[in-house]
């Protein structure tokens, strides 16, 4: 037990010593604190914002609209690439469309989007999905397309049906595959949730915040915003992690 304690804490390191220098540079008057306020400043805005209830609001906002993103475009993710890994013929039909699609950055649907939806609620909605899609779509096709041949072969002697090859041999035999794709869309549907509030109108949530930390050029408030950003993220990366681990205990693939 004592020997993994160093391990564990290691990851700490590198934020404590950014923290540490951040806290020297302000000391000593190292640039502007207006652009780089001290840890202290932040502190007391963090503070401020824990006791205002609009905060909670705000992020429950944000956390809702990421998940109603992300389950739209996990759907849309795992039905395409059943799609697609279940017929040779679909994967030669919009395959190729699909992986030219997947290389035009997410942020350069937002023009489209706009046009499309306006610049409301279903707008946010259909950024995030649009996010979440290509990392669902690639691992589900890859996972269900290479189902080891032994397994086929075994339900084959076994004279399964095609419901009971999907259900019984080619869906367990991707689950990692699969899980690894919703954990990348959630990690996707989080930062398309605070790119769609920043870009897609002001509004409430986390995106709000940092629109009100530019427009009052408050920048405690602006790291404070970062911060909770990168801790939900990591929060939300860390909880689908455990939920995968706990169905393919048999994978040791690291966080």
């Amino acid at each position: 037990m004592s020997g993994s304690l160093p391990s564990r804490w290691l990851g700490a390191l590198p934020p404590v010593a950014l923290l540490l220098a951040w806290q020297g540079a302000a000391s000593i008057g190292w640039g502007d604190p207006r652009l780089l306020p001290p840890p202290g400043s932040v502190l007391v805005t963090a503070w401020a914002r824990l006791a205002d209830p609009g905060l909670a609001t705000a992020l429950g906002v944000s956390l809702g609209r990421c998940l109603a993103g992300f389950a739209l475009g996990a759907a849309l993710g795992l039905g395409f690439g059943l799609l697609c890994g279940l017929s040779g013929a679909a994967a030669r039909l919009v395959g190729p469309s699909f992986h030219a699609l997947k290389n035009v950055a997410v942020f350069a649907w937002i023009p489209l989007i706009a046009l499309w939806f306006g610049m409301g609620e279903e707008a946010r909605l259909a950024f995030i999905a649009v996010a979440v899609v290509t990392p669902v779509a690639l691992n589900v096709w890859e996972g269900i397309a290479g189902t080891p041949p032994l397994l086929l072969e075994v339900g084959a002697a076994f004279r399964f049906s095609s419901w009971q090859r999907l259900f019984r041999i080619r869906l367990p035999a991707a689950l990692p595959s699969i899980l690894t794709g919703l954990q990348l869309g959630l990690i996707h549907a989080w930062l398309a949730t605070i790119g769609a509030e920043y870009f897609l109108a002001k509004g409430t949530g986390l995106g709000g915040l940092l629109i009100e930390g530019r427009d009052r050029f408050d920048m405690a408030l602006l790291i404070l915003g970062v911060v909770l950003l990168g801790g939900i993220g990591m929060l939300l990366n860390q909880a689908l992690w455990r939920l995968a681990v706990r169905l393919t205990p048999w994978r040791t693939t690291p966080a």
